[in-house]
């Protein structure tokens, strides 16, 4: 046997924060060496945060890294800690490019470092625009320190790093080096979660593992930055069975002790993979090999390790099967987690406010804005211990709710607005605006000359003095306005600007309201809040003129949801989703003119939702110009024409 202990670390790295993040680190290494691992992995810029964009242009950004580089070497250069491996990341410079690398720790030194070298430039991702691939073959030196595509001989055996994107390739860096002899493979990853991934990311890795042979050790950060959220997790997978999955959405690590000798013994078993080497090393070269004599004392194999046994002690039968949960129940759950955790960690990491504000409307928006801010606010007060009244004076003084009625807002939304604050014990604030809706309507009446104004003013007019006085709210109480339009009312323009479009951060506007009306069910379904079955039952209205509904305005919201997945999604033509969509309410005449009408407030509301603020992405179909879905705000729509 040749048994090793594997330490995953999620950590949660703030971009910048070199030295802090670099302690969060050596806290978890020194008590993943207290647990006798041998190898500590942790995430893609790990040292630096992810993604730091145009930062590493200033030279001193970049250079910062390394001199905490070179801190956790010195701070892990211990007794219980030289003999450890410790995978990180960080950005360093070379010749006037830039590399995304992985870097290996051991006695004390900077072993190696290997850069990444499938950058990815699509959906969020942007980094060719700073940073140089590795290359195969690349052997140059940064220092006294070897960088590029090279494997390491520790006292286990072989072991490969790579970084992130370079694991979705078939055809990646895993193939030449498994083929040159590396049995472990650590991938750093920095994957922000998008609905769906966790299941890919799973197949995929386990696919990875088994077709080249290896144990294939992932790790993932966690936490937020701006609008991306990384979910955390990761994977310990040897030729295709699944050994460890970290839980994901949490600081912290575990651990997995694996028997490398069942990756030789699987090697000379299969003939297929052995003749692919054999083909491969006859036009290749193997990539380079770092067998220094020092480092066959580092992740020694250690046979006093329990073998990884199936926690149910039969070798042959599977592991009894858990409750099963169902997809509907993962996916809330999933954006529960990932909205929470970007909401707290954009309120901490950027220091800048006190608390958070949330215009309350009593409508399903901006109710379910508040359970996820209150969410998010709990799970804070749990991590610092809170009970009883101080937690409950915490949580009051984090949440201000402001309800601005005008003479539009029925008792309905009103109470409801008062019951969901009262049941979650959060501030509520009753500011009227009628009366300064009737000052601003004649101060532009008579700045006009005229005896009435439109109905769109008319209406934007209560939405934009609502918006100024959550501004100066904003202001005064040091808030961070949540911002509560959802993606199906921003796609087609639904929103003032200066109004409810207004706001520092969005929760919900990635979300189709389809998705926001069945997230209130299941959120009564698991919290039996009594005022969210009568939310549920409320139709959705602005509220911004007498009798108004949202679905009378546009469309209903199925019809228009799917009108945005395949025209957006699937960027059909109006014919096809036309099509499509009478296909599926084959009993209704008016599709064709609500697919017209979908088309031409989509491409005529692109000027508004590109200034709508900073949103937590949540899916590859996110309105967000900078990194999901760039479209000019300039076009002309006879390209639409048939």
């Amino acid at each position: 046997m040749r048994l090793i202990k594997i330490g995953i670390g999620n950590v949660n790295p703030t971009v910048g924060a070199f030295r802090k993040n670099v302690d969060h680190i050596v806290a978890q290494a020194r008590a993943m060496a207290a647990q006798g691992c041998q190898i500590a992995v942790f995430g893609e810029l790990s040292i630096s945060g992810y993604p730091c964009e145009d930062l590493v242009q200033w030279a001193s950004f970049v250079d910062q890294q390394g001199v905490e580089l070179e801190r956790l070497a010195r701070e892990l250069n211990t007794e219980k800690t030289s003999t450890m491996a410790v995978v990180v990341g960080l950005t360093v410079p070379l010749d006037g490019n830039l590399y995304n690398v992985a870097a290996l720790i051991a006695q004390g030194q900077v072993v190696g470092l290997v850069p990444k070298e499938n950058l990815p430039d699509y959906n969020v991702f942007y980094e060719g625009r700073t940073v140089t691939p590795g290359m195969i073959g690349m052997h140059e030196t940064l220092g006294e320190i070897r960088i590029g595509d090279m494997i390491f001989e520790l006292g286990f055996g072989k072991m490969a790093l790579e970084v992130c994107e370079d694991i979705w390739r078939s055809d990646g860096p895993m193939v030449r080096r498994a083929f040159s002899g590396a049995e472990l493979i650590v991938n750093i990853s920095a994957s922000p979660f998008r609905i769906g991934v966790v299941d890919t990311r799973r197949e995929m890795i386990a696919t990875r593992a088994c077709d080249n042979t290896a144990t294939v050790v992932y790790v993932n950060l966690v936490g937020a930055q701006d609008a991306l959220v990384f979910d955390g997790g990761g994977y310990v997978n040897q030729c295709g069975r699944m050994m460890l999955e970290v839980t994901r959405g949490h600081v912290g690590f575990e651990t997995c002790v694996v028997d490398l000798d069942r990756v030789r013994r699987v090697r000379n078993e299969n003939t297929t993979w052995r003749r692919s080497r054999q083909q491969f090393l006859t036009s290749h070269k193997a990539v380079p090999l770092v067998s220094d004599p020092g480092l066959h004392e580092v992740a020694r194999p250690n046979n006093d390790l329990p073998y990884p046994v199936p926690a149910h002690k039969n070798f042959f039968l599977p592991k009894p099967e858990e409750k099963p949960v169902s997809a509907r129940e993962r996916y809330f759950q999933d954006l529960t987690m990932v909205i929470a955790m970007a909401t707290w960690d954009y309120f901490e990491k950027s220091g800048a406010f006190k608390r958070f504000l949330i215009a309350l409307s009593g409508g399903k928006d901006s109710c379910l804005t508040l359970l996820l801010a209150h969410r998010a606010v709990c799970g804070q007060a749990d991590r610092r211990g809170l009970e009883g009244e101080s937690r409950a004076a915490f949580v009051k003084d984090m949440i201000w709710c402001v309800d601005m009625p005008s003479r539009h807002n029925s008792m309905d939304t009103r109470g409801i607005t008062e019951k969901i604050c009262e049941e979650l014990g959060v501030t509520l604030v009753v500011s009227p605006i009628q009366q300064a809706v009737e000052k601003e309507r004649e101060a532009l009446k008579a700045t006009l000359c005229v005896e009435m104004l439109g109905r769109q003013v008319e209406q934007n007019i209560q939405a934009r003095v609502r918006g100024e006085r959550m501004w100066n709210l904003t202001n005064e109480l040091g808030g961070l306005w949540l911002q509560t339009s959802n993606m199906s009312e921003k796609a087609v323009g639904y929103t003032t600007i200066g109004g409810d479009m207004m706001g520092t951060y969005g929760l919900i506007a990635n979300l189709p309201k389809t998705v926001v009306i069945e997230f209130i069910r299941w959120w009564y379904e698991k919290t039996g809040l009594w005022v969210l079955s009568v939310l549920d039952t409320t139709t959705a209205s602005a509220e911004l003129e007498a009798n108004q509904s949202d679905e009378a305005d546009l469309m209903p919201f199925p019809v228009l949801d799917a009108c945005f997945a395949l025209f957006v999604g699937e960027k059909m033509t109006i014919q096809e989703v036309r099509h499509v969509i009478q296909q599926m309410w084959p009993e209704e005449p008016r599709i064709p003119e609500w697919v017209d009408r979908f088309a031409r407030l989509f491409l005529n509301s692109i000027f508004k939702w590109v200034q709508t603020p900073l949103a937590v992405h949540l899916g590859g179909l996110d309105l967000d110009r900078e990194r999901a879905l760039q479209l000019p705000v300039i076009q002309d729509r006879s390209w639409l024409q048939e």
